[in-house]
């Protein structure tokens, strides 16, 4: 793709759009951001935007924005059904995603995942897997997981690998993405305000393997029945993984082995008790990890060591502190209901659960069925409360239990501390998104760590 001296266009103010901008500059482009917040709203000090010789718009976007350009750049945030993405679709103009300009920036092979829950820690464990075939400065890891893919496909350059996490949004105003080895971890209900429906959101997680082709391979989750079908519906090597089925190609559990079988062969990797990351669900990210480190060329061999020290990522389920005797463990990264119900079948009972904030209006019914098993007294947050409230009681959660904290974080994390006792453990898992009180979930458990270590002795 030639940028020199073409008209680009970037919508939304974010580490996506910020990279696109000052890629599309440097390669000779006349670059125009665009946010539709005010200036001062986005906390960001645009200095270098400028200096560089980027125009920068904030506010309503007219229709004006679009006078000769040649591309537009969307960031993940801005949905292609925003009246000015609309406009410019229908006056033909050229409407890509940051990862598609990743991919014609690219000159190494994508290693890409997408799926509900799971793609953080799973993507962080294949960096490192790919990495005993590249070597760490030839792998790159950027997407969804906060680090431009545009910026990670520059560093690389040739010779080398790219893991990705992408999410429905980036798929959204993608067409062209085109991995060589892609994955589907699970498909549950999320983002439905965002796509309308389970069906297109779906959709959109499929965009993953459309350009891919049979020399590619598409890892599947065989346990998922959304994912297993995905399989009818793409010209790439299928690849599946399994929790529950022993497989007779793929990869699965032996026993308690986590084994890989591919043409007719099989190589043991590590027992599920060695495995560095604990819980039914980090079999699965470990077990979709591997085969997708395997399909790339990595040697089975040398990604033992790999699956055995890997500790996990930051804000999933994440041990940080133990106050008279009570575990307080972080999962801010559990944005939906699914991604929670697997944090609560974490602990076999007692929990005190942090929940609420961001809601995203997904059924309660499983969640709260959980919750009325295992968890002693729930702390609800945000502007999700009053439902989270209503879908408890309906659970038969008796009152006593329901603590309210409003839009608190410091309020929650006192009542947790005042009701804990052992054998119980603390968990933030709010099954909802963050930011009706802050700038993202990662800010979110900062927040709550910081206030749990203010009781540490």
């Amino acid at each position: 793709m030639n940028f020199h001296r073409k008209k680009i266009l970037v919508i939304g103010a974010g580490v996506s759009g910020f990279a696109a901008a000052m890629i599309g500059r440097k390669l000779g482009a006349d670059v125009v951001l665009s946010d539709a917040k005010p200036e001062q709203e986005l906390k960001y000090d645009f200095k270098k935007f400028r200096a560089a010789g980027i125009k920068l718009f904030f506010g309503k976007q007219e229709d004006g924005l679009l006078t000769d350009v040649d591309l537009i750049i969307v960031s993940p945030a801005v949905p292609i059904s925003t009246p000015l993405v609309k406009k410019a679709l229908q006056c033909g103009i050229q409407v890509i995603s940051e990862i598609e300009l990743a991919q014609n920036l690219a000159q190494s092979p994508f290693y890409a995942v997408t799926g509900t829950n799971g793609k953080t820690t799973t993507v962080t464990l294949l960096g490192l897997l790919i990495a005993t075939m590249y070597g760490k400065d030839k792998t790159g890891v950027g997407g969804n997981i906060g680090v431009s893919l545009s910026d990670e496909a520059l560093r690389i350059g040739s010779n080398g690998g790219i893991v990705a996490e992408i999410s429905s949004y980036q798929l959204e105003a993608t067409n062209h993405f085109h991995p060589h080895v892609s994955a589907v971890l699970n498909v549950t209900p999320d983002h439905i305000v965002r796509h309308g429906s389970m069906e297109v959101y779906q959709k959109m997680k499929e965009r993953i393997f459309h350009e891919e082709t049979n020399d590619d391979f598409l890892v599947l989750n065989y346990d998922d029945e959304r994912t297993r079908s995905m399989a009818e519906r793409t010209k790439a090597r299928v690849c599946f993984f399994s929790r529950k089925e022993e497989l007779q190609e793929g990869a699965c559990l032996q026993g308690d082995t986590l084994v890989i079988r591919w043409d007719n062969q099989c190589w043991p990797l590590c027992t599920v008790n060695d495995l560095g990351i604990k819980g039914s669900h980090n079999v699965e990210n470990a077990l979709a990890a591997s085969a997708m480190a395997f399909l790339a060329g990595c040697k089975p061999e040398k990604m033992i060591p790999v699956l055995e020290s890997f500790r996990g990522v930051e804000h999933r389920i994440e041990y940080f502190a133990t106050i008279d005797g009570i575990p307080y463990y972080n999962d801010s990264k559990a944005t939906n209901t699914d991604s929670a119900i697997k944090a609560l079948e974490t602990f076999p009972a007692h929990i005190v659960l942090l929940a609420g904030g961001d809601d995203k209006m997904t059924d309660l019914t499983d969640f709260m069925q959980l919750v009325k098993e295992r968890v002693d007294e729930l702390i609800l947050l945000g502007n999700a409360s009053e439902r989270f409230h209503k879908a408890a009681v309906k659970q038969g959660i008796e009152e006593v239990h329901i603590h309210e904290a409003g839009y608190s974080m410091e309020k929650a994390v006192a009542i947790a501390h005042s009701l804990a006792h052992v054998p119980q453990v603390v968990l933030l898992s709010p099954a909802c998104a963050s930011f009706d009180m802050y700038d993202g979930m990662a800010q979110r458990g900062r927040d709550f760590k910081r206030l749990v270590r203010k009781f540490q002795h």
